[in-house]
């Protein structure tokens, strides 16, 4: 209607275990991950692979801070799973 003033969409911080959820979820169905190319650059780095990376964002818990991605209702966060005979892994 013309005579309602415009509002502003507000974007409400999801819960870690909710996103870790999600984050699961997306994970099991890999053909939905992409990794990017910091995200490649990083793994070459430190010897982890394609499946290492899709583990942990499958198992993996979130750490640390969510924040707000670039595009509308995009979130970051960092999640880290422990790998047998490993060190910690992060995405």
């Amino acid at each position: 209607m013309a005579d309602e003033p415009e509002r502003q969409i507000l974007s409400f911080r999801p819960r870690p275990a909710d996103l870790e959820r999600v984050i699961h979820e997306i994970a099991r169905l890999d053909r939905h991950v992409h990794l990017g190319p910091h995200a490649r650059d990083r793994m070459v780095e430190r010897g982890i692979s394609r499946l290492d990376a899709l583990r942990v964002l499958q198992r993996g818990s979130i750490v640390g801070d969510i924040t707000l991605g670039r595009g509308p209702g995009e979130w970051k966060c960092k999640v880290i799973a422990r790998s047998k005979g490993a060190a910690k892994l992060a995405s």
